[in-house]
């Protein structure tokens, strides 16, 4: 949230290190093309997408207002084409009485799922599904949590969460209460994954902070702004475990994770190899958390010893959007959060020895990103040329942030920046108008649209329309997606670590929803090939332990893997899965 104009740290913009990233042929390649921008294209009015975010902005500056939303981007009918979900308010009076939970009135203020056509034009089936939904709507965690091979939907809310279980035929049952999974308070973001490696989902829940409709004046005498998190306590997290009779058990307590925090952003990634899942979670002016998975089922929060928990400084910062992926290329994943204008993103490269290094100042960040605001937030590699590349939404949460300060804006574009392999470069305004386009950004999703190898992306405004992000650069570069299925692992194979070596080096994908902001992403593996055509090797770890191997695997396809009944098979299971 809102910090005020800061000091520039000494050492900012003066670091020209070289970062060692892959192989020194490698480099060489890539340096020739380093500064290639992308051709992204808003497709949202050709695709018939109309949906309008309602957040009423009182006069009282309610912190719930500048928020939300969150989108999804899944197949929730297995037609191979992905389909979006984005939440929505609710209506607040001005005042609103302390106390009150907003809850849903109309269509206007309805939670949003669109089907893609074959066409690749969406239709608007919310009220065929049943997924209109209450309470005034914040993010969205996509996972098949009872292994039927439907994905669910988890939908976070001021006031109380909802758990929808896909029937599998175009429809969903609200299933929160026989689930047990409801919660209270403010929950923000929300990640599904295997916390015990027993083969079932579990749900990791953050909140933001305890927070009412208490009617409370911040800012100067002359302006008001919606006010700091400082003003409000913080808050536990929740953690269900998966029974696996539809039933879940809150457990944040018994196994590590009910930390007091003032979360928003959380993502996955086992960071020091061992084999289990950990938890980051971005906290809003709080320190991070790291949650290291012993092993045993239960975590610890490591976030000051493995130095995650501050910036380069030693200060807290507005931590919203995260990513927890391999930048580098070397086997262990890095850690991505943005924040408030006035500070910088953050990037932590895992030095692999449990502790990480502040990169803001050698990578290029600080500089690029000093005067934006960031919320959704993923590593996608958009030219495929084996580099995971950032791709962020931006917009300063106060709606009032120009008249104090001229040079800060509430709303701004997007930001995309190019991962060089020695750094990023931002090519945002070479990548096409969309980029040059002032939105309120907040949640932000990737995946493959259209299935032709360019991932897209979908952005979620506050106040606003939500955005088709169609990726039409063009690259004579090679791709391939895989789509894990799990049968000792949970089915979606979330936390599945994925290792593809080519001539040109191997890059390393962790199988995930989450990340971002509020937001959950295409569950299938993306990888850039470069010029390479055929992967020489694709390692899979799969959550139950077990290691398959498949060799000299074409590239430009989607091909559907299938986890091994027997352990250490190399064998190749699966076939593409053309659309």
């Amino acid at each position: 949230m809102f910090m005020p104009q800061g000091r520039w740290p000494a050492r900012c913009a003066l670091w020209l290190v070289v970062l060692g990233i892959g192989s020194a042929a490698a480099q060489v390649a890539h340096s020739s093309q380093s500064n290639a921008a992308g051709n992204f294209r808003d497709i949202t009015a050709a695709a018939e997408v109309h949906f309008q975010h309602a957040a009423p902005h009182t006069s009282r500056k309610y912190l719930l207002e500048t928020m939300a939303p969150g989108v999804a981007l899944f197949d929730y009918d297995n037609d191979g084409r992905l389909d979006i979900f984005v939440t929505n308010g609710a209506p607040i009076t001005d005042p609103t009485p302390r106390g009150t939970i907003p809850q849903k009135t109309g269509p206007e203020y309805w939670n949003r799922l669109y089907h893609q056509k074959p066409d690749g034009t969406f239709e608007d089936v919310t009220e065929r599904a049943g997924l209109q939904g209450i309470g005034y709507g914040m993010g969205v965690a996509v996972g098949d949590y009872d292994n039927d091979g439907y994905e669910d939907l988890f939908v976070t809310a001021y006031g109380g969460n909802r758990l929808y279980h896909n029937n599998g035929d175009g429809t969903f049952t609200d299933v929160t209460e026989s689930a047990g999974v409801g919660g209270s308070g403010w929950s923000s973001g929300a990640a599904w994954v295997d916390l015990d490696n027993d083969g079932l989902l579990d749900l990791v829940v953050v909140r933001y902070v305890r927070w009412d409709f208490s009617d409370i004046w911040c800012g100067p005498p002359n302006v008001r702004f919606f006010c700091h998190p400082d003003i409000f306590p913080p808050i536990t997290m929740l953690a269900y475990h998966n029974e696996g009779n539809g039933r879940f058990t809150e457990v944040a307590q018994k196994i590590g994770l009910a930390k007091p925090a003032k979360g928003l952003g959380i993502a996955i990634g086992d960071y020091d190899r061992d084999g289990h899942i950990d938890v980051f979670v971005a906290n809003d002016s709080w320190p991070e958390f790291l949650f290291h998975n012993k092993g045993d089922g239960t975590f610890e929060e490591v976030g000051f010893a493995a130095e995650a928990a501050l910036d380069g400084d030693g200060r807290t910062f507005a931590g919203m959007g995260v990513d927890f992926a391999d930048y580098n290329n070397d086997g262990f994943p890095d850690l991505f959060v943005d924040d408030l204008a006035n500070q910088m993103y953050a990037l932590y490269l895992n030095n692999r020895d449990g502790i990480f290094s502040y990169q803001s100042y050698i990578s290029g960040l600080s500089r690029m990103t000093r005067l934006h605001s960031g919320w959704g937030a993923r590593f996608f590699d958009y030219d495929n040329d084996g580099w995971k590349d950032l791709l962020i939404a931006q917009g300063h949460d106060l709606d009032t942030i120009e008249k104090v300060n001229p040079q800060l804006h509430y709303r701004e574009p997007m930001m995309l920046l190019r991962n060089t392999g020695k750094g990023f470069v931002d090519v945002s305004s070479g990548s096409g108008e969309v980029f040059r386009e002032p939105w309120v950004g907040r949640g932000l999703a990737v995946g493959d649209l259209d299935n032709d190898g360019r991932v897209d992306a979908v952005v979620a405004t506050n106040g606003g329309p939500l955005h088709i992000i169609h990726n039409e650069t063009q690259t004579a570069n090679h791709w391939l997606t895989l789509k894990l299925v799990g049968h000792k692992s949970n089915r979606d194979a979330i936390g599945a670590n994925v290792k593809l070596t080519t001539g040109q080096g191997s890059q390393w994908v962790t199988v995930t929803t989450a990340s971002s902001y509020l937001s959950s992403s295409d569950k299938r593996a993306h990888f850039g090939l470069g010029t390479e055509t055929t992967a020489q090797s694709v390692e899979i770890r799969w959550p139950s332990g077990i290691i398959q191997t498949l060799k000299q695997v074409r590239g430009d396809q989607i091909l559907q893997v299938d986890e091994p009944v027997i352990p250490n098979s190399s064998k190749k299971f699966g076939s593409p899965n053309v659309r």
